[in-house]
């Protein structure tokens, strides 16, 4: 790994709570309110086995975990988060002022080398487990994975530099708008550092603003990263992950109903119509879809409350706060699907996907033009052909673009792709019960197998596999050739 002198300059690792995702602020915002005394374990999984962290990555990564409880929210920081995220009440964003996160008590991490020999070269496998109360510990996901890739390609693989980072962002940007793509920026988690997420963001600015000017039917909507949403003022973009729904399903240990009761629990957090694109996949999108054309109970009708979708100890009841005219009291009974301006995206089919969800408003009677945001390992042919199609089915299609943004790298020494690492960081159990996810396709399968099979027996859920699911090699190989964007960009 090579760079100029000002590239060697910029800070190692995380200096900022908000250089995270925007969905795990809006969890912990949920967290507070409802369930600050959970306590819950997380379980790191590298997908790519095959690449592993040599010790002195590893070490390195050690002492960046400790520095994780240096930082907090600067002054500016709250000012942002005031004017920018309304969906952050007073309660939370005092909370967030003084939180800290404490990685010497919370994260423990270890290095198993293979095989043994002293040296800083020996690789291994490395295990990260978090643990604490859910409201504490929410927030290492992001950074802890940022912070691995990072160390990986400092000491592992280093046949690679900054050059063309910048280019190949504005073009691959370019390429989506020119096509009448709307697109956000996904690729925190594993990016291949700050650096290049920093010259990513500023490509996709400088492409948007072409695009602006020569008329170019898509846009640039955001980034997940709260941080670079502040630092280049571009909108914050983000509503729920599958966190969401492992955490309550464990704590209720009700699978049946643990989408409903998650679904109302948001929305009795922020309100309708705010942060309102739903996560299908995490116990099978059939699965969710009979929650989804359920009623919500509102102030107006509670009486006929739903208990089983009440969480047991939970601190207040999930009635939605009155923020918006969609809002106020109405004795017009709602569903879910009604509710939420659509959904999201997150493995299996895509193709499949929009058939289904095309049935479903069909059949459900819902006229209105609904979203479906993509965000599972994107390109700029598979955004194009999403959304062809999408728009063909009658929704108004967005997409995710992460690591083939934040980690698209060659060698230099030949040319093939610099092949990112496929990590995870998955809730793994809540108040000492497995949390699990099944999703739509069994390579996304997480968690306590013996769980994941009883869910599975529980629910009907019939196993899918989609061809494209492969984990292992999610985003190419190494002996590929450069991208056509890479070409391009050079």
């Amino acid at each position: 790994m090579a760079g100029s002198a000002a590239d060697q300059a910029l800070p190692d690792g995380i200096f900022s709570i908000l250089d995270t995702d925007l969905y795990k602020l809006t969890m912990q915002c949920a967290i507070l309110k409802y369930l600050p005394d959970v306590h819950v374990t997380y379980a790191f999984t590298n997908r790519t086995p095959h690449m592993p962290l040599n010790r002195a990555a590893f070490q390195w990564l050690q002492g960046q975990i400790g520095k994780l409880a240096n930082v907090s929210l600067t002054s500016e920081e709250l000012n942002y988060l005031q004017e920018t995220c309304p969906y952050f009440n007073q309660t939370y964003l005092r909370f967030l002022s003084s939180f800290r996160l404490q990685p010497s008590s919370q994260v423990r991490a270890t290095f198993t080398p293979r095989e043994e020999t002293g040296s800083q070269d020996d690789v291994g496998d490395v295990q990260l487990d978090i643990g604490g109360r859910w409201l504490d510990t929410i927030l290492y996901e992001i950074p802890l994975l940022a912070l691995t890739s990072e160390a990986y390609f400092k000491f592992c693989d280093q046949d690679w530099t900054y050059r063309h980072q910048e280019s190949r962002a504005y073009y691959k940007s370019c390429k989506l708008l020119q096509h009448g793509c709307i697109f956000s920026e996904f690729g925190s988690r594993r990016r291949r550092d700050y650096h290049t997420h920093d010259l990513v963001i500023q490509g996709l600015q400088r492409a948007a603003a072409d695009g602006q000017a020569r008329g170019w039917k898509g846009k640039l909507s955001g980034t997940s990263n709260v941080h670079f949403a502040m630092k280049y003022g571009i909108p914050p973009v983000g509503t729920v992950a599958h966190e969401w729904f492992m955490g309550i399903a464990s704590i209720t240990n009700d699978y049946e109903h643990a989408n409903e009761t998650a679904l109302r629990y948001w929305v009795g957090c922020f309100g309708e119509g705010v942060l309102g694109i739903a996560l299908t996949d995490t116990f099978g999108t059939p699965t969710f879809l009979k929650a989804f054309k359920r009623t919500m109970p509102t102030p107006a009708n509670s009486v006929v409350d739903d208990k089983k979708t009440l969480i047991p100890g939970a601190a207040s009841p999930p009635l939605p706060p009155m923020v918006s005219e969609s809002s106020v009291e109405s004795s017009e009974e709602r569903s879910y699907a009604q509710i939420f301006q659509g959904v999201r995206q997150d493995s299996g089919s895509p193709m499949e996907f929009i058939k289904i969800m095309r049935d479903f408003y069909d059949g459900e009677g819902i006229q209105e033009k609904k979203t479906i945001v993509f965000s599972d390992s994107l390109n700029i042919e598979l955004c194009v052909e999403y959304m062809h199609a999408a728009e063909e089915a009658g929704f108004q299609p967005t997409f995710g673009v992460g690591t083939f943004l934040t980690n698209d790298f060659v060698h230099e020494s030949n040319g093939q792709k610099s092949v990112p690492l496929n990590i995870v960081i998955k809730l793994s159990s809540v108040n000492g019960r497995p949390a699990i996810k099944i999703s739509d396709n069994i390579g996304k399968n997480t968690g306590d197998s013996g769980t994941v099979h009883k869910v599975k027996e529980t629910l009907g859920y019939i196993e899918k596999q989609w061809a494209n699911g492969d984990e292992t090699s999610r985003w190419g190989a190494a002996d590929n050739e450069a991208t056509k964007a890479d070409v391009q960009a050079n």
